[in-house]
């Protein structure tokens, strides 16, 4: 038992701080590639191939792995049937969707010493699992701690004889929000070793046979026995009989009622011989609790080591504050909501009531970089992932606790997880504007969207979501802030799925339209710009999306509205340079306006080079060899090619990052020696610029894909244009510089 109360089982974990474990990781990759590891009975099961004997300890972490990655169903529970490889002792499969026959044949021919199967999902009942575990005699004689929370005792083809006499060794039984009745309570008190019971939301209406557990019983959990029937004298006849009991709860989750404290709590804690032994006590959500009828209560009990007193009024005294050996669950400081947190995470009633006061607090104090409250307030998120309360609180607190500075010295892994959970609530909950705008709050951070690891792919095209369900400015604002930042951290394999997804190329056009003709410069339009080009990097399926849209006639337009800003200017021809990349759609870009202005741009003496760099992105695109075979006056194509020579051996390279690059594969056609001398010069410039910046990276990049061959065919080349074979060098050698220091 633990010395606080009843805990409830849970599987290993780690520190947020530090690395993986590698026997986690090694869990982990199994479960990942279960399918490749396993062959499928008969019944469609999973069996391990080839499989040694784990150790039990990693048995017990491989199903709890399963659990947390949401794979464990009736066919991966296969894996555990029989016990000659895998050893199960302590398991927790609560929330699984799982069948009683699934469950009888998978763990109950295993030496069991914990289970936890709270709210079990599918056909499984109390009284399935008490006739799986009782038909396996050594798991009668091993099991000790079971919990059974929110299941149905019985289902029509169960046997209706419930009975948890047999399983003789348990000590700890976790019944909560069953159909328990009297009977069944008589039963329960039957077994010799019980020290532990929770019976909490059951239709128990008589507490007299917890009398045959008053030698050893320690613990009793017992709130929300609203059907209970006994008189304050009785109730308080059988307390004060259970001479062993150590913690007690007695505490309130209706605080949406009248709570007004009960005779028998306001007794037990007037009368300082009853309990003596008493270590722990939970009254909260009672209403009139005081902390001067409390102080009398711990003066008469110096062992005690925890008060409930969440909702209660009582707490704001020093005796109370909860930072010395008295725990203490309540709302007066950070230590008692921490406590209540992680108390009441099962709780939601509490655990919403605690949330709030946390928030209300971080909105008026600077508690500073609080990781474990964090760590709390997302395990309170995943229990109640349904709950639109909890999570409403619960995504304000997330943003209060990594605003600003504060996410910065939080774990990463900790972030991860916490992102992951935002994603998730927004999945849950798409039609609740106000929790989308929570966690769009919380997720604009230039920490968390760049360095935090995170499935980038599944938020991008979640907050895509949100973004197509509100018109609302503020929170238009923020999706396209972060899908812009997310969409520059993804594969190039990510950007191809999500820019093939048309509603969203069609609501970042729409944003981008809204906003033009009022004729806006703010952040909403330049992250929906950023969003644009990005996703049509090396993606033709998005750029045929966006011309089919009618965007090339938008960005047209925008070219001309917003010729004073550069950043504009820069964005819109970054994404036509993606579009003449593309050889099937380059017919879309030849039109000999278009063309015109943006030669214009090219060699403007007031013009920033990045804009400059782009626009020549075009025009090498398609003025190259390469197809279609240009259609429009060849004047216009020589004037084009003799610009972008002279350009580009004039551009000085900006001071800070212009563009980055997944790959070069679309500058290698540009660098074949039948290209005209401007093409070649464009590709060239644009790789050195990049690799300038870090020569590390994009020198492996080049090696990777055969590019540093590209580069010495082209210099071998004798009928290459002096100002190419310059360029070419230069890269060359600050690529050679570059591995010969490493």
């Amino acid at each position: 038992m633990d010395e606080d109360g009843p805990r409830s089982l849970c599987g290993p974990c780690e520190d947020e701080d530090g690395p993986p474990s590698l026997s986690g990781l090694c869990v982990e990759c199994v479960c990942r590639n279960l399918q490749a590891l396993c062959s499928v009975r008969s019944d469609g099961s999973l069996q391990l191939s080839s499989c040694p004997a784990f150790p039990q300890e990693l048995s017990d972490l491989l199903i709890h792995t399963m659990v947390q990655q949401g794979v464990l169903d009736d066919r991966t529970l296969g894996v555990f049937r029989g016990t000659e490889c895998l050893h199960l002792k302590r398991v927790s499969i609560r929330s699984c969707r799982l069948s009683a026959d699934a469950f009888r044949k998978a763990l109950c021919s295993h030496r069991l010493k914990e289970l936890d199967a709270s709210r079990l999902r599918g056909d499984i009942t109390v009284s399935d699992i008490l006739q799986g575990l009782s038909s396996n005699q050594q798991c009668r004689q091993s099991l000790q701690r079971l919990t059974l929370t929110g299941l149905d005792l019985l289902s029509s083809s169960s046997d209706p004889s419930l009975s948890f006499s047999s399983l003789r060794a348990l000590r700890s039984l976790g019944v909560a929000w069953t159909q328990l009745d009297d009977s069944g309570l008589e039963d329960i008190c039957s077994l010799p070793m019980l020290d532990s019971l929770d019976i909490s939301g059951t239709a128990v209406t008589d507490l007299t046979p917890l009398l045959n557990l008053k030698t050893h019983l320690y613990s009793l959990t017992a709130h929300g026995l609203h059907p209970l029937d006994m008189s304050t004298a009785s109730l308080l006849s059988i307390l004060s009989n259970l001479e062993q009991l150590r913690h007690l709860d007695i505490s309130n989750d209706r605080l949406d009622t009248d709570s007004e404290i009960p005779a028998v709590v306001l007794q037990l804690l007037e009368r300082p011989q009853i309990l003596p032994a008493l270590e722990s006590l939970d009254v909260s959500g009672w209403s009139g609790v005081s902390d001067a009828v409390l102080k009398p209560f711990l003066e008469a009990r110096r062992g005690m080591r925890f008060l409930g007193l969440l909702a209660t009024g009582a707490g704001a005294s020093d005796f109370l504050s909860g930072e010395g050996n008295l725990k203490v669950a309540g709302e007066f400081n950070l230590t008692q909501l921490c406590e209540a947190l992680r108390r009441y995470r099962e709780r939601e009633v509490l655990l919403q009531r605690a949330l709030l006061h946390l928030h209300n607090l971080t909105n008026q104090l600077d508690i500073g970089s609080q990781p474990d409250v964090l760590k709390l307030v997302c395990a309170g998120m995943q229990t109640h992932s349904g709950s639109v309360g909890v999570q409403l609180v619960s995504t304000a607190c997330v943003f209060n606790l990594t605003n600003l500075e504060l996410a910065v010295s939080m774990p990463l892994r900790l972030l991860g997880n916490v992102v992951q959970q935002l994603i998730t609530t927004m999945k849950n909950f798409p039609n609740h504007e106000q929790i989308q705008k929570n966690c769009l709050l919380a997720l604009c951070s230039d920490h968390i969207l760049q360095t935090v690891p995170f499935n980038r792919y599944e938020a991008a095209k979640q907050v895509m979501t949100c973004l197509s369900l509100y018109e609302d400015q503020t929170l238009q604002r923020m999706s396209v802030a972060v899908v812009s930042l997310l969409v520059s951290k993804l594969s190039v394999e990510e950007i191809g799925h999500l820019g093939a997804e048309e509603f969203i190329i069609k609501q970042l056009l729409s944003i981008v339209q809204q906003r033009a003709s009022v004729g806006a410069v703010d952040s909403t339009l330049k992250f929906a710009l950023s969003a644009l080009w990005n996703l049509t990097d090396e993606t033709p399926k998005a750029c045929r999306i966006f011309l089919q849209n009618q965007g090339l006639e938008l960005y047209t337009e925008l070219l001309e509205t917003y010729f004073f800003d550069s950043s504009v200017q820069q964005k819109v021809l970054g994404l036509l340079n993606n579009m003449a990349e593309v050889e099937d759609l380059r017919e879309w870009l030849m039109e000999e306006d278009l063309l015109k202005y943006i030669l214009a741009l090219l060699h403007s003496p007031v013009v920033e080079v990045g804009v400059s760099y782009f626009a020549g992105g075009v025009l090498a695109n398609l003025t190259s060899s390469r197809r279609p075979e240009w259609r429009l006056d060849a004047e216009l194509r020589n004037t084009i090619l003799n610009k972008l020579h002279s350009s580009v051996i004039s551009w000085t390279p900006p001071d800070h990052e212009m563009v980055s690059y997944r790959s070069f594969q679309p500058f290698y056609p540009l660098l074949d020696c039948s290209q005209p001398s401007g093409v070649q010069l464009w590709a060239l410039w644009g790789i050195q610029l990049v690799v300038r910046q870090s020569v590390s990276d994009y020198s492996t990049l080049l090696e990777n894909e055969g590019g540093l061959h590209k580069l010495r065919d082209l210099i071998s080349d004798p009928s290459i244009h002096t100002d190419v074979h310059s360029l070419a060098l230069n890269i060359l050698c600050l690529v050679e510089t570059q591995q010969n220091c490493s």
